[in-house]
């Protein structure tokens, strides 16, 4: 079930964020495993913009999405899935849901950062639909962004889904 998130699931948020960021230390990119999770500010600041949703498995949090509105387009900022639920879609669920929130309000696509060669970055979000795109002046000013958070440039790809409006 994916439902919006509330203060109630911060902590539970960061806790997820955690432990699905541990697998980056498997591939050689401990930085971002030891990378903080998002604050309770920020996660108050998605939540009062209604641009977080949480994924529930057997009654439990085990995921979450924060967007942000990026040049006209829901732009997906974070996903991530308590790795013990990996593999069931949840992930591509919350990104399904963010596209339903796009066509609500009327955006033409969905976009993200991520890393190219990341095996569940990239490569998975071009399974889920998305194609590796030239960033737009907006997409670059997120680049610039993680930039500025130490992410390099050369590692990240910015990816595009069009939204697909369904027959009425």
């Amino acid at each position: 079930m994916i439902r919006a998130a509330t203060a109630a699931d911060f902590e539970r948020l960061q806790e997820i964020e955690v432990l699905a960021g541990a697998a980056f230390r498997d591939i050689g990119m401990p930085e971002i495993a030891d990378d903080d999770p998002p604050t309770i500010e920020e996660l108050a600041e998605s939540v009062a913009g209604g641009l977080a949703w949480v994924a529930e498995y057997q009654g439990r949090v085990v995921g979450y999405l924060q967007a942000e509105v990026v040049g006209g387009c829901a732009h997906v900022a974070q996903v991530s899935i308590d790795p013990i639920v990996r593999g069931r879609g949840l992930g591509r669920a919350l990104v399904d849901h963010l596209e339903g929130w796009a066509i609500d309000h009327n955006l033409e696509a969905l976009t993200l950062t991520t890393f190219r060669d990341v095996p569940w970055n990239a490569p998975y979000y071009e399974r889920i639909g998305f194609r590796q795109v030239e960033p737009t002046p907006a997409l670059q000013a997120v680049v610039d962004r993680e930039a500025e958070l130490g992410l390099n440039p050369a590692t990240r790809v910015c990816m595009r889904r069009e939204v697909v409006v369904p027959p009425r």
